[in-house]
């Protein structure tokens, strides 16, 4: 259950428990990124993940570590983009119900994915008074047992299951990097780098145009995101009560970067590597570029965190 910051034990443990469901994604390497950037680069590939992010390995994790009773009605939660996918998938490997709440303002690619996994949507007003009121009267009606998107302490040991499989397979980094949003992977990538690695630092890339966790690291508490405008719509949330703690414990910097640059890194590893990232998944190699003297000759990890993008509407 949800105790408490996740040890090493409890993310080895959700390791073993989602092993078999989740893909164990490639790292890889790019020489001319290399060369472009005179950085040693290890991209870890969740966007080869099972519905194209991250996501799945926390949502996999709480799901199959709920009891018998409290997966009986099912999950819920709101969510208009890879939670959602991820937990639908989760429920139905499971063979639970997952019950999702979207605004209807989200994308047809999502809407399709998750309803291909099987998942109950419920159409929302797309803000977060909307959202939660759907939600709350969905798990009153059904009893579903409501999983959070990031501020949980299951989902943050899921998430940090990526970076054990990064450390596992690269030795010797200097920096791991992530991008940030509610702060799942980021505190998840911070606390298996702490546990496995402890003289790696851990880097965010944040947008400029939604920088409210660089503002929350800077004032030491929380400030909300307010009316984030970004290409990086997976980056939109504010940092959690269990996601912010541990973020600034573990994690050495944030560094901003403008969504121009955020389409340039995509382009790049579009072009370079052939394969589909999405712009969230960009924003952490985004903050290596305008911060190239800091990472200059350096082994750094970056953690592509998904690829799931609206071919109708690309940035480019």
């Amino acid at each position: 259950m949800n105790k408490g910051i996740p040890d090493i034990r409890t993310i080895q443990k959700a390791h073993e428990r989602i092993g078999s469901w989740i893909h164990r994604t490639p790292v890889l390497t790019s020489t001319s990124i290399n060369k472009i950037l005179g950085t040693q680069i290890f991209f870890k590939c969740e966007n080869l993940q099972k519905i194209g992010a991250f996501k799945f390995r926390g949502a996999s994790n709480v799901v199959l570590s709920l009891s018998e009773q409290e997966s009986k009605n099912g999950v819920a939660t709101h969510s208009s983009g890879n939670h959602a996918q991820a937990l639908a998938l989760a429920g139905a490997n499971r063979g639970i119900n997952a019950y999702i709440v979207m605004p209807k303002t989200s994308t047809k690619v999502k809407v399709a994915a998750v309803e291909g996994y099987g998942g109950k949507i419920t159409f929302c007003e797309p803000n977060q008074q909307a959202r939660e009121q759907a939600l709350k009267k969905i798990v009153s009606d059904t009893g579903a047992h409501f999983v959070h998107p990031y501020n949980d302490y299951r989902i943050i040991a899921g998430q940090a299951t990526a970076a054990v499989e990064l450390l596992e397979e690269t030795s010797d980094l200097d920096y791991i990097m992530a991008p940030v949003g509610g702060g799942g992977l980021l505190s998840g990538t911070a606390l298996s780098t702490h546990y496995l690695s402890p003289n790696t630092q851990v880097f965010a890339g944040e947008p400029e145009g939604a920088n409210d966790a660089w503002q929350s690291l800077r004032e030491g508490k929380i400030v909300p995101s307010v009316n984030p405008s970004t290409i990086a719509d997976g980056l939109l949330t504010s940092l959690g009560d269990k996601t912010f703690p541990i973020i600034q414990k573990y994690v050495a910097g944030i560094f901003t970067v403008p969504d121009d640059l955020i389409i340039a890194a995509m382009k790049l590893i579009w072009e370079r590597m052939k394969i589909i990232i999405e712009p969230s998944g960009a924003v952490p190699l985004a903050a290596l570029i305008k911060n190239q003297s800091v990472f200059k000759d350096k082994r750094v990890g970056i953690i592509l965190s998904g690829g799931n993008v609206d071919l109708e509407r690309l940035p480019f």
